[in-house]
């Protein structure tokens, strides 16, 4: 995990003093390539969805060009393209055939107030509770019916509103085939197929085109060199668009379209996000210009492009994973992209209409079916079957296919809930004798309904006996842990021997009264460890230390090492490749993969007394610290440098007592590397860094602050961070962790001097952590040192 600092917040600007100078709107030539690839997408698939719906066709360039123009601008996920969704065209569908057009419209801008209603109340998060093989099913479902459906137009006929009724008229429309609509239909199919797939070097440079544009293009070049007759497109007078009307109908009806146009645009706009998120942060090179999406603003441009495109005759709007996925991979670094193709969108729909109506309907059936066809994701039902979800998957989708879409939701929702209820209450549990220990194993959530079970498996335990309970579970409430440690005290006084393991660590005990038991638990095998030193656990006089270390060796080799054993294999081929240094203190409370969430090859970590770095050249240096800042950056590359200090730090409270006078010790004269940091909380003029929303507690824990901001400065005056940062290819974090409130600080400038950020109340306003932390920490340096960072950093 990357301790990033917040970006820094501007201050008011003076009243007496003269305006900034107003930005220009600058635009990346990465944002106008993506912008031209997402658009050549759109302008097809925009058209096959209006065609689907049965929806005006300029309905869906309205919803494109608003979709990218207003969520573009308003939305709270930069590079995520919202328009015309597949996701939407069985609502719309069915909305049409039952209300009309107008009416339709008049849903949609119902939806958008019902979307900006929950962007306010800031439920958006709400949304990703929804388990995934519902959404999948929800996918999948409406992709069988869009696919049933475009398959009569591929065939030259016309579709009917239900499912069952356009399986039912298939067989005759078989028979009737109207040989130019299947032939456009099956060239448009073979180019999509086709396309992606052209070899060589030639065809890598072919495929940046679209796929859906060369295949609509090909069909429509095809039947006007051939003159087949057939449907093409219509688009009627911009004179003659219809605009949303007053809703009219049952109330109740109008309010369930209302509540499933919301959820389905909501739910897919959401998710989308996520999904956007994990493609950004997937992408090669530094993404400091591209933050986490804020999912209720994300909500909020959601309705209010429903809104607008409602209210001017346009389908409901979402976002389209295959639209964000183009603008991703096309490179795009800011939401100009996306608001781009919304404009080239507009100049289509007025400019290109000739154009346009040479493009066959048989054509946009075929690609609007293969987008349907790809909704029922293979890689999908592998991942519920994995997940043993497939009742939820299956009910969702039939429900979606028969039923109707919020009736399918509820339908796959509440056998999630089943499922989730049945794997709670189920709980196997086996015993078995192997070279007389005996081995009990528990498969599931331990909760009071197993209590019975699990008691009648403790008593086939003969008296004196070994036995290993495994514990294969997440979850156990305060009646199954009674009775397991009610057993084990009885089994232990009549001379057994008991071990309890789970995946999160083990405990065992030999013999041992029932006054002496010991306090650590299978799953917080870190917690309480002093007080197992000490004897709580009823180690030999002596051996507490060698003991205790040996057990939990052993516990990571039973527990812990089958679970990481292929990943630690995988770097063991592959070599460290750690995205950044983490440099801290010696002290033994700091554990660094528990606060930053890291795992095996993610940190590089560097551990002295007091977090120091020896300036270079410095007389009595330390070579260690500079020989590993070198290999970091030259070597592996990281991309980041965190120093961490801590409170309560031993080597601060060392330099405030002694002054750093004496070099008699090794200790002593490695400090003397704190005394820099000493001068500078002594002669700053501006009180000293600070903690977000109070003062340093004492004058240790000022230096602790002072010694990080000062070691950030000896770090930048390294040879090869500062070649790095010059590149733009390195930043550096300053991180300060308070121990006893287990609560993190970054690093951050402001227009008051230097302060530590709670980072955790950055999380909670949604903004993003891991933004330019580099220039804000040569904010906070260039407060103290009143010269930039590359300049001579000591005092």
């Amino acid at each position: 995990m990357s301790a990033c600092a917040p970006p820094h917040t501007p201050q008011p600007h003076p009243p007496h003093s003269p305006a900034p100078p107003r930005r220009r709107l600058h635009l990346e030539g990465a944002d106008l390539s993506a912008a031209v690839a997402v658009f050549l997408i759109a302008l097809p698939l925009s058209l096959g969805i209006a065609l689907a719906t049965g929806a005006p066709l300029q309905a869906g360039l309205v919803a494109a060009a608003v979709g990218g123009v207003v969520v573009g601008r308003l939305g709270g996920c930069p590079l995520q393209v919202s328009g015309p969704a597949a996701g939407l065209t069985v609502v719309t569908a069915d909305l049409i055939h039952r209300y009309g057009w107008r009416t339709t419209c008049g849903i949609t801008v119902l939806a958008g107030l019902a979307q900006l209603g929950l962007g306010c109340l800031r439920v958006a998060r709400g949304a990703l509770a929804v388990s995934p093989a519902v959404v999948h099913g929800m996918l999948a479902g409406i992709g069988i019916t869009i696919a049933v459906a475009q398959l009569h137009i591929v065939l030259g006929g016309s579709p009917d509103s239900s499912v069952l009724a356009n399986l039912r008229d298939l067989p005759a429309q078989l028979a009737d085939l109207h040989p130019a609509s299947v032939s456009m239909s099956a060239l448009t199919l073979a180019l999509l197929l086709a396309w992606p797939r052209l070899p060589g070097r030639a065809g890598r440079l072919l495929r940046r085109v679209p796929a859906a544009l060369v295949a609509v293009t090909g069909a429509a070049a095809t039947a006007a060199l051939t003159g087949l007759a057939l449907p093409r497109v219509g688009l009627p007078s911009w004179h003659s668009h219809a605009l949303a009307g007053l809703p009219e109908g049952p109330v109740l009806g109008v309010a369930a379209a209302v509540l499933t146009t919301t959820l389905v645009c909501s739910v897919q706009s959401l998710l989308g996000a996520v999904a956007v998120d994990k493609l950004v942060a997937s992408r090669p090179g530094p993404q400091s210009r591209i933050g986490r999406s804020d999912l209720d603003r994300e909500l909020l441009g959601q309705g209010a492009a429903n809104i607008v495109s409602g209210a001017l005759g346009g389908l409901p709007v979402a976002g389209v994973a295959v639209r964000s996925t183009a603008n991703v991979k096309s490179g795009a670094v800011s939401r100009n992209s996306t608001m781009l193709h919304g404009v080239l969108v507009v100049v289509a729909a007025l400019l290109m209409v000739p154009v346009l109506e040479g493009i066959p309907l048989a054509s946009l059936a075929a690609l609007v079916m293969a987008v349907g066809i790809q909704m029922v994701s293979l890689h999908h039902i592998r991942t519920v079957t994995r997940h043993r979800e497939v009742p939820v998957y299956a009910v969702t989708a039939l429900g979606v296919v028969f039923l109707g879409v919020l009736q399918g939701v509820c339908l796959g929702i509440a056998v999630a809930v089943a499922v989730a209820l049945h794997r709670l209450a189920h709980t196997r549990i086996t015993h078995a004798e192997e070279r007389g220990v005996h081995h009990l194993r528990v498969r599931g959530q331990l909760t009071f309904l197993a209590v019975p079970r699990l008691s009648r498996a403790l008593h086939l335990v003969p008296q004196g006996a070994h036995a290993v309970v495994e514990l294969d579970g997440s979850f156990m409430d305060h009646a199954a842990y009674e009775s397991l440690q009610d057993w084990r005290s009885a089994h232990t006084a009549r001379g057994g021997t008991a071990e309890l393991t789970g995946r999160r660590g083990g405990i065992r005990t030999a013999g041992q009264a029932p006054s002496a038991e010991c306090r650590c638990r299978p799953w917080t095998p870190w917690r309480n460890h002093q007080s197992c030193f000490a004897g709580a656990c009823a180690a030999p006089a002596g051996q507490e230390a060698g003991g205790e270390l040996a057990r939990g060796i052993s516990s990571f080799q039973r527990n812990t090492a089958p679970l990481v054993r292929d990943e630690l294999a995988r770097l063991a081929r592959e070599g460290q490749r750690p995205a950044q240094l983490f440099l801290t203190c010696s002290d033994s409370r700091l554990v660094t993969s528990m606060i930053t969430a890291s795992g095996p090859g993610d940190l590089f970590v560097v551990r002295n007394v007091g977090n120091l770095v020896p300036p270079p050249g410095e007389e009595h240096g330390d070579d260690s610290v500079a020989a590993a800042i070198e290999y970091a950056v030259d070597v592996l590359g990281v991309r980041s440098i965190t120093v961490c200090g801590h409170s309560g730090c031993g080597a601060m409270q060392a330099l405030l007592t002694t002054g750093g006078g004496d070099e008699s010790t090794p200790l002593q004269r490695w400090l003397r590397h704190g005394l820099p940091s000493l001068a500078r909380m002594s002669g700053d003029r501006l009180g000293g860094p600070r903690l977000a929303g109070r003062a340093p507690a004492d004058a240790v824990e000022l230096l602790c602050l002072t010694n990080v901001v000062q070691q950030l400065a000896h770090l930048g005056a390294h040879a090869p961070v500062a070649r790095a940062l010059a590149r733009g290819e390195l930043e550096l974090h300053g991180m300060y962790f308070h121990v006893g409130e287990a609560q993190a600080y970054l690093l951050a400038g402001s227009e008051e001097g230097t302060v530590f950020e709670d980072v955790t109340e950055d999380v909670r306003r949604g903004e993003d952590v891991c933004g330019p932390a580099r220039s804000t920490i040569e904010t906070g340096l260039n407060q103290f040192y009143g010269r930039p960072l590359s300049s001579d950093p000591r005092v």
